[in-house]
Order: structure tokens, then C-alpha cells, then sequence
């Protein structure tokens, strides 16, 4: 049950609001036909959706580094896929893929509506592990960036969620308190237990998931339990 005291919704941003794999695919398009890469686009995303995931989840983890992260994710695609490459080919398309993923403007169906509508009620804030810049250039290139109050990154706090402190980091930031404050997210670990642990309530983002859990699988459905 959600209190009835709540004055600030903080969201994640990529696979929340921003629709990462719409975005990523049409950045990797342009970057493969400008430089004349012969790859099939479909079979490419379908390996470097769970390929990204683990490297997010490895960086989340302090296991890797953000270098690695974007160097590692593509190497292990094109090894996956006996596509020829070399360093010099990766390091190309990584840095493209940051220049020009955060120009993409595609969000989740019903996304600003939603903002919209709570906008109206409560005081909204953005807390994501993505990169600093990236991640303000992506909210403005959406045209989302007037909804926001604050934007908390784990670049800029140096703590990524699940950890604890990024979300106090973001509470002190929003000057509120977790018992006035909710977290909405694509991620069971990051989003929802991350904030759970901090003692700030919580709704999943997503398919139901197989045990017990505050969650909405459209974002429109937020109007009818806010």
C-alpha cells in the first residue's frame, strides 16, 4: 500500500522511460551504413541485447569499468556473430555509438502522458547508472527534461543502484525523504530491491514477475495507482 503522503517519484531512465533498444538499433544502423558495415541489423540486436545486459550488470557489480564496458559488449558480439573485426574497428563504433545514441528520441508508449499527468501531483527526479552527459543529453533530446526536478547519475554521485547511497545521494539532492518518496523501474535488482533496501517503496516496471511485487506492465497504468 502506498502512502498517501507521496510527494516525489523518482524514475530510471533507459528501459523505463527511454526506449534503449529502439534507440540503440536505429544508432547502430546509421553507424553501419556510414561506414559501409555489411551486418544483418536483426541478428546483430538479438545478440547484443543480453550481450549488454551482462556487461551492465558486470560495471553495476564494480567488476568492470566503463572503458571495458563499451569495448568488451561490442568484441563479444562480433565474435558471437564470426564477424571480423579489430580494435580499431570497435573502438570506432563504440565511440560513435555514445556520440550518437543519446540523439535518439524514442520513449516507452505513453511516457509523456504519464509524465504529464503526474507532473500535476508530485515532484518528479531521475535516478540512472548511466553516464553523466549521456544521460542529461538523452533527457533533453526527448523533450523530457522540463518533468524533472533533479537527475541523479552514477557518474556524477559515484554510486550505482543498487547501492545504497546513490539513492541517498538523490534524496538529499531532491531534499525529501524516502517515506514521501517512490522508485520506478525496469530493474528487479537495481530499481526495486535496490530501493527497497534503502526503505523507499517501490514499483516494478515490467511482465509480472513470479513473486510478490508493486508493479505495471504500461506505463499509463501509473494513473491508476498514483
Amino acid at each position: 500500500m502506498l502512502r498517501q503522503d507521496l510527494t516525489d517519484i523518482f524514475f530510471d531512465l533507459d528501459h523505463t522511460l527511454w526506449d534503449f533498444e529502439k534507440n540503440s538499433q536505429i544508432t547502430f544502423n546509421i553507424i553501419f551504413e556510414k561506414h559501409g558495415i555489411n551486418i544483418d541489423l536483426k541478428s546483430f540486436m538479438g545478440v547484443y541485447k543480453p550481450v549488454n545486459l551482462k556487461y551492465w550488470d558486470l560495471y553495476r557489480n564494480n567488476k568492470i569499468d566503463s572503458e571495458n564496458l563499451r569495448f568488451y559488449r561490442l568484441k563479444e558480439v562480433f565474435d558471437t556473430l564470426k564477424i571480423k573485426s579489430d580494435k580499431q574497428l570497435i573502438d570506432l563504433i563504440a565511440e560513435e555509438y555514445i556520440n550518437n545514441l543519446s540523439n535518439q528520441v524514442h520513449l516507452f508508449p505513453d511516457a509523456e502522458q504519464t509524465l504529464n499527468y503526474l507532473a500535476t501531483k508530485y515532484r518528479l527526479h531521475i535516478i540512472t547508472n548511466g553516464f553523466e552527459n549521456v544521460q542529461h543529453k538523452k533527457i533533453k533530446s526527448s523533450k523530457i527534461d522540463h518533468f524533472f526536478e533533479t537527475v541523479t547519475t552514477a557518474e556524477g554521485s559515484g554510486y550505482k543502484k543498487p547501492d545504497k547511497r546513490i539513492f541517498e545521494h538523490a534524496l538529499g539532492k531532491a531534499k525529501t525523504h524516502q517515506s514521501k518518496s517512490l522508485m520506478i523501474g525496469d530493474s528487479l535488482e537495481a530499481d526495486i530491491q535496490g530501493a527497497k533496501d534503502f526503505g523507499m517503496p517501490a514499483i516494478y516496471f515490467g511482465k509480472k514477475p513470479n513473486f510478490d511485487v508493486d508493479y505495471v506492465e504500461h506505463l499509463k497504468d501509473l494513473k491508476t495507482v498514483l
